[in-house]
């Protein structure tokens, strides 16, 4: 055998590798999946029109006061629920960087991330 042959153990260690970022990735994508299950809600005008959106951005539920509807405001009730969508919104996505900031910051380092 020639002098510094190792190819039996650099093959390990790529297969290894290989091994290490399969289990990235699907512990990536259970972090995702857990993201549908994670829910926040955010509120406008004192309460009166509260928004609930998953992790992954999707609107779940919006909430109106009744007594909102008897003023006829139009103006101001789709202003609060802007107001609230965009709150849930940005509350989701910090979730969502939270919850995958360790993939983000591993990838990153790594040359394959943002």
């Amino acid at each position: 055998m020639a002098k510094g042959y190792n190819a039996p153990k650099a093959a390990r260690s790529g297969g290894n590798m290989m091994q290490q970022l399969a289990k990235l990735q699907e512990q990536m994508q259970q972090a995702q999946d857990s993201l549908a299950d994670e829910k926040v809600t955010e509120t406008a005008g004192g309460g009166g029109v509260a928004v609930t959106m998953s992790g992954d951005q999707r609107v779940l539920e919006v909430k109106i006061e009744p007594d909102l509807l008897e003023g006829g405001d139009a103006e101001m009730l789709q202003d609060m629920l802007l107001t609230a969508m965009n709150k849930a919104l940005e509350s989701s996505k910090a979730l969502s960087d939270e919850k995958m900031a360790p993939f983000t910051s591993l990838l990153s380092g790594m040359g394959m991330g943002r």
